[in-house]
Order: C-alpha cells, then sequence, then structure tokens
C-alpha cells in the first residue's frame, strides 16, 4: 500500500516503504502517540528505544528515518539534555508536534482504586498528577523509566494491586482496565515533540527556526543578540541557557525564532554572525498547533 504523507514538516522520503520512526519508550507511550499524530497514518514502523541517546544513535546508524523527541513540557519545563543530544548528533530539526497529554490511572481488569497498593509510572507522569494522587495517601507510589513500560510489566507479570499511569493508547495495548481517565491536574497539559533526521529531509520554507549560539562573557553580549532580532522583526518564542561542561561555566543559548513571511532563516545567521560563536541553524520547520481540547 502506498503511505500517505505526513501531515507537515519532513517530506523528502521513498512514499512507498514503511517509515521507521524511532521512539524513546514502549509501545504505547506517548512518544508513540505523538508519532503516530504527527505523521498521520498507521503505515509507519516505532522504533522503541530505551534512552533518548539510542534513539539518536538508532536515527543516525539509519535503523530509523526519523526520531521523534520529547523537548519540554508545560508543567514540568525543557528536557535539557536533549538540547545538547540533537545539536551534538549533527541532525536536524524538522518538525514540532504538541500532544496533549492525558494521564489516565490502569490495572488489570476487576479492580477498583480501592484494591490498588502502587502505583508505579515516570517521575514526570506522576507529578503531573499529585493532586488526584494525594487522595490516596496510603498507595505507593514507584518510579519508573517509562509510562507505558509500566502498563507492560503490569501486564506481563499479571500483578494484582498494582496499576500505572499512562496513555489510553498504552491501556488498550497491554489489555488494562482504565480505573480512572484524565487524572492530570493541569489540564492544558502539553507536551512538545520535535521531529529529528536529516536536513534533507527537511522543509527550508518553514516559519519557525531554532538556532544556538555562545556569547563572549562581557555585560550586554546576550542583549545586543535579542535587540538585533527585534530590528528584524522576529518573534522569540523561547530561550534557553545550557552549560557547554567545558569547565569554564559558559553557556550555549538555545532559541526558537517565529519568522514573519518576508525574513527567512539565512537571514539570522548571515545578521547574528558577528555578534555570537558557534552559531548553529539547528533546524527549520513549521509550527506545531496548540488545540487545546478536554
Amino acid at each position: 500500500m502506498k503511505a500517505r504523507v505526513p501531515r507537515r514538516g519532513p517530506c523528502c522520503f521513498d512514499t512507498y516503504q514503511k517509515m521507521k520512526i524511532a521512539i524513546q519508550g514502549e509501545s504505547g507511550c506517548f512518544h508513540e502517540v505523538a508519532a503516530r499524530q504527527y505523521f498521520n497514518y498507521d503505515e509507519i514502523e516505532i522504533v522503541p528505544c530505551s534512552t533518548f541517546d539510542l534513539e539518536l544513535t538508532t536515527l543516525k546508524g539509519g535503523g530509523a528515518e526519523f526520531a521523534v523527541m520529547a523537548i519540554e513540557n508545560a508543567r514540568s519545563g525543557s528536557i535539557l539534555y536533549n538540547y545538547t543530544l540533537i545539536r551534538e548528533s549533527g541532525m536536524k530539526i524538522l518538525g514540532e508536534h504538541n500532544l496533549r497529554i492525558k494521564q489516565n490511572l490502569m490495572a488489570l481488569p476487576g479492580q477498583k482504586i480501592t484494591d490498588i497498593r502502587e502505583i508505579r509510572s515516570h517521575p514526570i507522569a506522576l507529578a503531573q498528577c499529585m493532586t488526584f494522587l494525594n487522595q490516596f495517601p496510603g498507595i505507593t507510589l514507584i518510579e519508573s523509566d517509562d509510562t507505558a513500560g509500566s502498563a507492560k510489566q503490569i501486564s506481563q507479570t499479571k500483578a494484582i494491586g498494582v496499576a500505572a499511569i499512562a496513555s489510553s493508547s498504552a491501556a488498550e495495548i497491554y489489555g488494562l482496565e482504565i480505573l480512572s481517565p484524565g487524572i492530570e491536574t493541569y489540564k492544558q497539559n502539553y507536551t512538545r515533540f520535535l521531529v529529528v533526521g536529516n536536513e534533507e529531509k527537511g522543509n527550508t520554507r518553514g516559519n519557525k527556526v531554532s538556532i544556538c549560539f555562545s556569547t563572549g562573557d562581557k555585560p550586554g553580549s546576550l542583549a545586543k543578540v535579542l535587540v538585533k532580532l527585534a530590528e528584524l522583526e522576529i518573534n522569540l518564542s523561547k530561550i534557553q541557557s545550557v552549560p557547554r561542561l567545558n569547565g569554564e561555566w559558559e553557556y550555549m543559548f538555545y532559541l526558537d525564532l517565529e519568522l514573519n513571511k518576508n525574513t527567512k532563516s539565512d537571514i539570522i545567521k548571515r545578521v547574528l554572525d558577528k555578534y555570537t560563536s558557534n552559531l548553529e541553524i539547528l533546524g527549520v520547520y513549521i509550527k506545531g498547533d496548540m488545540l487545546y481540547d478536554s
């Protein structure tokens, strides 16, 4: 069957082959949900990876055409490590997808919440649900590496009295029953995922650009960069500093820029080059939608 073209972003691939998409986590995790929503069809092959490092290693080694990586959550903030991973990998950001995260409490069928003595999930997922979880002080919370992985373990071990917090997809895949849906505290709980791949598969006509650079250790050095961006009428939607790990407490700045229709990404590099060092365009892509559903 001929595969359909992704909804946005990466487009230069063989549409007659099932694309392989690397994700961090087990089947049914939110990374997989984001990947399937972004590419907009089921004819993709998910390549689960235990870590973000392995995910990019798989991508660079040809084990996948694209990787989908979480970069920030509206409640928990940025995953700083992933900025460095992407920059050092030589891969480029080709797209983004904003996924509404709905956390669900699930367990083997036939149980009630009163039967549960343990709840397992990723620490960020647990933190997102504390208003709900605080109602059950007698239940022990166990941190795990993955939301869907927790659901899978319960299914495989037939663990009675143990629940997981994960996506509804995980409940379906591993045969668990949702005891309580939508238990996240913050109902506009979004995670932003980046689509990463080889630069030639990208879209050079995007309206959003991610860049990184360092500046001299002088007063006003960063301010000069921001002034230049303002002069170009470029909207700065995000700025993040990450240590360079060179022993001198220098920082890399990561910026997300929204372009107006008259500005091209190459202008950014040309204008900022003399005010920065290690300047790099990490990706040009289409800004992701934000849909605040219930």
